[in-house]
Order: structure tokens, then sequence, then C-alpha cells
């Protein structure tokens, strides 16, 4: 039996949630998301007085594997939908900043020319302060996906530590080389 598929899922006030044929759809204040279920997997979802329960009604190791993989995304779902997602993004190095020019963030980073983002749909990114990069939204798969995207353009490297981070992130530094003396 999966530990954590056996957890009720409190769905709290302004919640409401349908399960129908194979799809899960949870609605709240921040948004709307859907969330299809496997046809093989045998899984009864119960929901009652706002509270969710799934129930596993065959026991193998791949079926409590999936009794605890959509809870936790009904879980999320729920979550995402009362207080929403975020990630933030620290950009480090000598010049780089970042601006918002409508929905599209520009990155000062190092490039000659400037780098353009455009804000994906369901997302929200701002600018906290000329370093840091704020992302938004309901659902957490395109939050981490978004935020994974800005730090592409410019991985840290390990030296300075200079490229774009996320805030709780810590970069380990390799020593500068020293140079050397001739002959040895």
């Amino acid at each position: 039996m999966s530990r954590i598929g056996v957890k009720p899922i409190d769905l709290g006030k302004n919640v409401t949630f349908k399960y129908e044929k194979n799809l899960v759809t949870v609605s709240g204040p921040k948004g709307t998301l859907t969330q299809t279920i496997s046809n093989e997997s045998k899984i009864k979802i119960i929901n009652e007085n706002g509270i969710v329960r799934l129930e596993n009604t065959e026991s193998s190791k791949k079926q409590n594997a999936m009794h605890g993989l959509y809870r936790s995304l009904i879980a999320n779902m729920v979550k995402g939908v009362t207080d929403g997602f975020e990630k933030r993004l620290i950009v480090n190095g000598v010049g780089y900043k970042v601006e918002m020019k409508g929905t599209t963030l520009v990155l000062y980073i190092g490039y000659s020319k400037p780098v353009h983002f455009e804000t994906p749909e369901g997302i929200t990114i701002s600018v906290a302060g000329p370093t840091e990069i704020v992302v938004q939204g309901c659902d957490k798969e395109r939050v981490g996906q978004c935020a994974a995207d800005i730090k592409s353009k410019r991985m840290p490297e390990p030296y300075h530590g200079y490229g774009i981070r996320y805030k709780d992130e810590t970069i380990l530094r390799k020593e500068i080389k020293a140079a050397g003396k001739v002959g040895e």
C-alpha cells in the first residue's frame, strides 16, 4: 500500500473538484487545472464533504506507485489553485540586470545583445529588483519549466558564480588556478 496515496486531500474553501471519465478538474481562485488519469490504473477517487480520498483497488508495485503519484498530482493541483506556486531566480554578474517590457523579460547577461524571453500563457513573470526574477502560476510543472528555461539562458559558472541561479541554490565554487613558475 502506498503511504502517500492513503493520505486524504483537504479541498478547503472556494475549491471545486470534479472527477468524470478519468479526468480530474480542480477549480479555485487562482485558476482551473485538469489531469488525466490513466485507464490502466485501478484507482477509485472518492469526494465527500470537502475531502478527497484515493483508494487502490489492486495491490501491485506499479499500482502502489500510481496511487501515490496521482494523490500527489491532485494535492499539487489543489495547492496551485488556492495558493499558487513561485520560483525566484537571481542574476549574478558584473553589469547583469533584468527588466520587464510588457510581457517580455529582457535579460542583460553578458552577451553582445540582450536576451528576450516571452512569458508563457498561465505564468506571471515579474522583476523584484534589478537582479531578481519572480515566476508565479497555479501549475507547478509549468512554473518549474519556465524558471528552468530562464536559467538555461546563462547557467552559473563555477569560478565567479556569474549567471542565473535559483534563490535558494548554492553554487559549488572552484578555486582559481594560480600561475606557476616556469620550469616547474
